[in-house]
């Protein structure tokens, strides 16, 4: 389950950095490219932080 929210995470990070940079787009679809990207790297992110080991525990030790 982490391996494809990381997996997600990567390829929404590579559309962020084709829309910014390399994508010949303008107007609406260069709008539609980075709201799809943000939409990818807010769930793969939201994943990932609902998915990650307790640390609770560790920082009461400290």
């Amino acid at each position: 389950m982490r391996s494809a929210l990381w997996l997600l995470f990567a390829i929404g990070i590579a559309t962020n950095v084709y829309a910014s940079t390399f994508a010949d787009v303008g107007g609406a679809a260069d709008i539609g490219l980075r709201v799809v990207s943000a939409v990818i790297l807010l769930i793969a992110g939201t994943g990932l932080w609902r998915t990650r080991a307790n640390r609770t525990h560790e920082n009461r030790a400290r």
